[in-house]
């Protein structure tokens, strides 16, 4: 096994842009077959979540993987990280000093995959009926700095913001922002199943089994012009049930690619050289873990409940002893690497510490043990996600002011829960829409919020979040981000407590595997190509 590591600046407001060659490919796989990728996450219909393909909707690194190989957007995230590059558009840009009027110029002859022409229309048309559905999902939030979408002629779109917002150009990077065919789309209605169309750099055709993806192939769309080259001519994403079966699945020389999510000892047996034809490649990482809290539940409605965790949780150990040197502990929703990060939990709370959690409790009024359960998802981020909340479980029984018990269950149970406000407690990843600072804040903390919170701060939502977003310079938002941290901590509406690295493992002779991944989690399968092997 070789290893190799990916260094990349992942420093949001500090990068610089890499440009990916403007146009389609005729490169591709010499032998023509498809590379074959394997992951863990599930894709399912269920009876609240029929359409989850649908850009309208969906909302996860998961789906969102499936939909950026697909669904073309105005902007898209270059390869090397850095600012946002045109894709459908040919160009875009503010045209005002505020940063609340951004223009784009769609590329000539842009075609869905079917043939028909992709015109401004269009764009206006699928953005608006994002805005328009508001799915319960949340994603629709990502816009709604949109007042009014304007056209001039078949390729210009100027969007009117309702407030200035620097990170427009990263929204419109995004999938709910991806342009569909109003054939396809109703206006008013998602669409179920698991079909997409779009003007991608892949088409893409699902193999499902009781309502689950088994797998989804990605072919290369002929059609397609935009920023990215594309490397092979088709490839396989194939779900697994566990960690487990992929590597097994690898091994045999069944997948040329593991994605996520592999197992903590998985990585450190490939680390220490288990296969000498695979290669696992790890690079820089904005995934974070939090608990979230239902602030209207009455276990944890009190402030000092939640305080009282804050100030119990030991990082250090958890990470320590379920995720080694994959994970490092985290002090704010920010990660540590973004610019205006700031460890606003350990500046409150210190070094976790029974008798001032006592001490915030008896001071509250709150009699202990508190009875809490935690709930986690059994199948979306990992097998080690349940010893992860053992270790919670245990930490927090363990200073005599708790009384927790932990339950596990699978993710299209976990997520409509968790939204209906079934849950006071629960785990939760966040993989970044876009690598900023706002992205880590704004989804869990603004108006209609992606985890459906009750928690409300005025402050944050009229003045804080609103300057910030005034800022083009990402250190100049410093201020007003470090106070939003500030305010998270003393107010603990959720309570982050890793960030990790990310892997990825290949089969030597698959080339392009260090940029398959991007910080943000995103999958770029037209980076990965066929080679020699080493």
């Amino acid at each position: 096994m070789n290893r190799k590591t990916l260094v990349l600046p992942a420093v949001a407001g500090l990068l610089t842009p890499v440009l990916a060659a403007c146009g389609g490919s005729d490169s591709g796989s010499k032998s023509g077959d498809a590379i074959v990728v394997g992951t863990t996450d599930r894709f399912t219909v269920t009876k609240d979540a029929p359409a989850p393909l649908d850009p309208a909707y969906a909302y996860d690194v998961g789906t969102w993987n499936i939909l950026r190989q697909s669904v073309q957007t105005l902007m898209a995230q270059p390869k090397g990280e850095g600012d946002p590059v045109p894709d459908a558009a040919e160009s875009c840009s503010f045209t005002d000093s505020g940063s609340e009027r951004y223009a784009c110029k769609l590329r000539d002859g842009l075609q869905f995959a079917n043939g028909d022409p992709v015109t401004a229309a269009d764009v206006k048309y699928s953005i608006e009926r994002a805005l328009r559905i508001n799915a319960d999902s949340g994603v629709s939030a990502l816009l709604n700095t949109i007042d009014t979408i304007e056209t001039q002629g078949d390729r210009e779109v100027i969007f009117h913001l309702r407030t200035a917002d620097a990170t427009f150009p990263y929204k419109l990077s995004t999938p709910v922002a991806g342009i569909v065919n109003p054939k396809d789309y109703e206006k008013d209605k998602l669409r179920d199943g698991f079909v997409v169309d779009g003007s991608g750099p892949y088409t893409f055709q699902a193999d499902v089994e009781d309502d689950a993806i088994v797998s989804a192939t990605f072919t290369k769309n002929p059609s397609y012009k935009g920023s990215v080259q594309v490397n092979n001519e088709k490839v396989e994403l194939r779900a697994f049930a566990d960690a487990d079966a992929m590597s097994t699945a690898i091994d045999k020389g069944d997948i040329d690619v593991m994605s996520r999510t592999m197992s903590p000892a998985q990585v450190q047996k490939l680390d220490g050289g288990s296969n000498s034809d695979v290669d696992l490649v790890d690079m820089p990482g904005l995934e974070i873990r939090y608990l979230a809290f239902n602030t209207s539940a009455t276990s944890v409605k009190s402030k000092a409940v939640r305080q009282a965790m804050a100030q119990l949780i030991n990082r250090g150990e958890l990470t320590s002893k379920v995720y080694g040197t994959q994970a490092e502990p985290l002090y704010s929703l920010v990660p540590a690497t973004v610019t205006g990060h700031s460890n606003s939990f350990f500046n409150k709370y210190g070094n976790p510490s029974a008798d001032k959690a006592k001490s915030l409790l008896a001071k509250a009024g709150i009699t202990t043990p508190v009875k809490l359960t935690l709930h986690y998802t059994t199948d979306h981020y990992g097998s080690a996600t349940k010893q992860e909340f053992q270790i919670l479980q245990r930490q927090l029984n363990g200073s005599g002011l708790f009384d927790v018990s932990v339950e596990g269950h699978p993710w299209a149970e976990f997520r409509p829960a968790e939204q209906k406000g079934e849950y006071d407690v629960y785990g939760m990843g966040w993989f970044p829409d876009f690598p900023d600072a706002d992205n880590f804040l704004a989804p869990f903390l603004d108006k209609d919020n992606f985890l459906g919170s009750p928690y409300s701060n005025s402050t944050i939502q009229r003045s804080l979040i609103p300057q910030s977003r005034r800022e083009a310079d990402r250190l100049s938002a410093a201020k007003s981000l470090t106070a939003i941290q500030d305010t998270v901590a003393e107010d603990v509406p959720v309570l982050p407590l890793w960030q990790g690295k990310q892997y990825v493992a290949a089969r030597d002779d698959i080339t392009g595997v260090s940029y398959a991944l991007n910080s943000s989690s995103t999958l770029q399968l037209w980076e990965l190509g066929r080679g020699v092997s080493g």
